[in-house]
């Protein structure tokens, strides 16, 4: 085992060789106890739980593909996090459309006012859906220079 990374197999002896106790490790790490019996034990563990047990250890993570699995996920909660708020935005589109559609319906003077509220949280609705689906991220800028270098 290198001496300047963690590996999650390794917690339990790296603990034994120092003496501590779980309880010991728990109060270091800010952990609960029952989080470092089920880290020893090999379940999963957090990426804050992990950085915690690296800092005590005064070590790095070691365990690449948890690093990569909790990435992932991180990732794909932060995707939740823009659809919710995707979701909230279209919410008070909707809401604040009802008052100008209302006067609209009632008095033809406010059409213009409604079409105008329309097209502007549309434009805002587009904006934030591209930025939310990456229509024109990564993915789309690696394509352009692929297709951009095949014509050189």
């Amino acid at each position: 085992m290198n001496s300047d990374t963690i590996n999650l197999r390794d917690i339990k002896k790296m603990r034994l060789e120092r003496h501590w106790s779980q309880e010991q490790l728990a109060d270091m790490s800010g952990l609960s106890i029952r989080t470092i019996q089920r880290i020893e034990k090999g379940e999963n563990a957090g990426l804050e739980s992990l950085k915690s047990l690296a800092a005590v250890f005064e070590t790095n993570i070691e365990d690449s593909d948890k690093k990569q699995d909790l990435e992932q996920i991180i990732k794909e909660e932060e995707y939740i996090q823009n659809i919710k708020g995707l979701y909230k935005l279209t919410a008070v589109a909707i809401l604040s459309l009802l008052l100008p559609f209302i006067l609209a319906v009632n008095d033809s003077s406010f059409w213009n006012v409604f079409l105008w509220v329309f097209l502007s949280w549309g434009i805002v609705l587009g904006i934030y859906s591209l930025n939310i689906f990456d229509l024109f991220g990564e993915k789309w800028k690696r394509k352009m220079i692929s297709k951009r270098l095949k014509k050189k």
